[in-house]
């Protein structure tokens, strides 16, 4: 697969995880924001939680699950952005949390996603 391929793919992941997470209630803060050097994919709200999500995005499960690659380098990464962007942003929500949406396609074309709310620990 190439780069443009890939890039594509991860687009359209993130999108779809946009819209399922709005589907159930959260509001969309911010989408690929920078922070820190650190890219976020998405921020989103709900009920006075505010919410970090890393969208992983594969062709197939082929090579495992696509949150697996949410490995603790990553976390520590996406730690040190979240702390970058609530600093630019003066946010001050009562929760913070971490989670996962992994997105990916079946033969089908048709698309499986799954959210983990609070899939790390920010501490």
């Amino acid at each position: 697969m190439s780069s443009d391929s890939r890039r594509a793919l991860g687009n359209e992941g993130e999108t779809r995880a946009a819209e399922h997470l709005a589907a159930r209630g959260y509001r969309i803060v911010a989408r690929n924001v920078r922070a820190d050097r650190v890219e976020i994919d998405l921020v989103v709200e709900r009920g006075g939680t505010l919410a970090f999500v890393e969208v992983k995005t594969r062709a197939s499960t082929r090579h495992g699950a696509p949150a697996l690659a949410v490995d603790a380098r990553k976390q520590r990464r996406i730690l040190r952005g979240a702390g970058a962007w609530m600093r630019t942003q003066r946010v001050r929500p009562r929760r913070i949390r971490f989670d996962v949406v992994s997105c990916w396609r079946a033969d089908d074309g048709s698309w499986r996603i799954d959210h983990w709310p609070g899939a790390f620990d920010g501490s």
